[in-house]
């Protein structure tokens, strides 16, 4: 098998894919994915989509962390740093003040 392209996907989107999927047939690690999402994730799309929007603004920030951030949905600065401790991203404390603001909303 050939790896045309890669991108990263958030936990929403796969929930969503896979339950799109259900509706035939999936194989058991699919089923597994699904439950599992079902079970743990409960981030709606809509909310899913905002964050990432608002986390665009910082502009340190690939895409890669975003997913990563959308999904982890770090609650203090030593969940963020774990998120960080092995990227090459300098984020200084405003930037991850701000962050957290975001993700923390409501």
């Amino acid at each position: 098998m050939e790896v045309k392209s890669e991108s990263p996907v958030s936990m929403g989107e796969v929930k969503k894919v896979l339950a799109e999927r259900a509706k035939k047939e999936l194989v058991y690690e699919q089923k597994m994915t699904l439950d599992y999402l079902n079970k743990n994730y409960k981030t709606s799309q809509t909310k899913l989509n905002k964050l990432q929007e608002e986390l665009k603004t910082i502009e340190k920030l690939t895409d890669k962390h975003i997913i990563t951030i959308t999904n982890l949905l770090p609650k203090d600065l030593d969940d963020l740093r774990l998120l960080f401790a092995n990227e090459r991203v300098d984020l200084t404390p405003t930037e991850k003040e701000k962050i957290l603001d975001i993700v923390n909303k409501d």
